[in-house]
């Protein structure tokens, strides 16, 4: 079975009956669903033409936010009163499959998922046609939109589930995505106002030196910064800032054939992470280095087990082998399938697909 059929397979086997995508199935922390991972996943089925997995993913968002929207409202009420808002009164990144809130210390605050749920529901009805998707939803939408104008500038975890003191570029890029790409459909100056307003503090706090950085107030960089061109187009693929933004990627980050997080990283020992790569081959897609794209396929091509299972990340090379058996002790074995490595080759692979069709048009 070519790894494409089998991606496929294993989003679709490892899609709860509500709707929700497990993260990976056998990594015990990971037995959950994310807004974030599962937008993207449901984002694959989309264009690998599962439009129905997609669908029940996006209603299965559609209830979660329904069920919690009590949250907002507090949150609305707090920030009117000058109370001090606590952790517990955010709504959550992840939750269990039937969709409920997961009462633990996990790092919860994460806003860049509730963003990314909003542009993959503007995206499945850019191509399925679906507008009646924005009547269906629209208390859910509103809550979002709600919810994201409140908190967007509230420091909180970023996409590693790290760093909740700090604002994040990559998050702030999700947020801005799904702001402009469910506006489409409602067509609001407010909303409009609002998505430059993001816009501009990106550029404004969230860039040193000519690039974007990791963090606010931060040096360093991260390759989840590929985001803010690809998908969420905060700026043009082309633009000065997200090249040099890129280079550095290159430099820092990119080592015989995969992507690493950061610098920093010693998760597992800082590994090449399979997603990644991917975002990098969908970026030298947008700017038509497609030989690069179709390397970087490749090698993640060859990244699969026996049966066609894609990891989080690959130890090959890291940034500091002695973290991989701390790890290990502590969670087992590096995650494997991950839902979300799968999905982003979906994504890179239709990708291709729509330049070669270009080329022969």
């Amino acid at each position: 079975m070519k790894l494409k059929e089998y991606s496929i397979k294993v989003i679709l086997n490892n899609q709860n009956q509500s709707g929700a995508y497990v993260a990976c199935p056998y990594f015990e922390n990971y037995k959950y669903s994310w807004l974030r991972d599962g937008s993207f996943i449901a984002y694959s089925m989309l264009v690998s033409n599962q439009i129905e997995s997609c669908k029940k993913f996006l209603d299965w968002v559609n209830n979660v936010i329904l069920r919690y929207k009590d949250k907002v409202r507090s949150i609305s009420s707090k920030l009117k009163n000058g109370e001090k808002l606590l952790a517990t009164d955010f709504l959550p990144t992840r939750y269990t499959l039937r969709g409920f809130e997961v009462r633990d210390d996990w790092p919860n605050f994460q806003i860049d998922g509730y963003g990314a749920w909003l542009w993959c529901l503007s995206e499945y009805i850019n191509i399925t046609n679906d507008e009646y998707l924005i009547v269906e939803f629209q208390e859910s939408i509103r809550i979002t939109l709600d919810y994201l104008e409140m908190v967007w500038k509230i420091p909180n975890y970023d996409c590693w589930e790290e760093n909740g003191t700090k604002i994040h570029p990559s998050t702030l890029a999700c947020v801005y995505g799904g702001i402009r790409g469910i506006n489409r459909y409602l067509g609001e100056i407010e909303l409009y106002n609002l998505a430059e307003e993001i816009k501009k503090f990106i550029l404004e706090e969230g860039t040193k030196d000519g690039r974007f950085i990791k963090y606010i107030g931060s040096d360093s960089i991260d390759s989840s910064l590929l985001w803010l061109s690809v998908p969420f187009n905060v700026v043009d693929p082309n633009n000065p800032i997200m090249k040099k933004t890129v280079k550095l990627i290159e430099e820092k980050l990119y080592e015989d054939g995969g992507v690493k997080r950061y610098p920093e990283d010693t998760y597992y020992g800082g590994g090449q992470w399979i997603l990644l790569t991917c975002w990098l081959g969908w970026y030298y897609l947008s700017i038509n280095k497609i030989d690069k794209a179709k390397k970087i396929i490749e090698w993640v091509e060859n990244q699969s087990d026996e049966e066609g299972n894609l990891p989080e990340q690959v130890l090959y090379i890291t940034n500091n082998s002695e973290y991989i058996k701390y790890w290990e002790e502590k969670w087992g074995k590096v995650a494997k399938p991950l839902l979300w490595s799968h999905a982003m080759y979906l994504i890179l692979l239709n990708e291709i697909e729509n330049k070669r069709q270009q080329k022969k048009n």
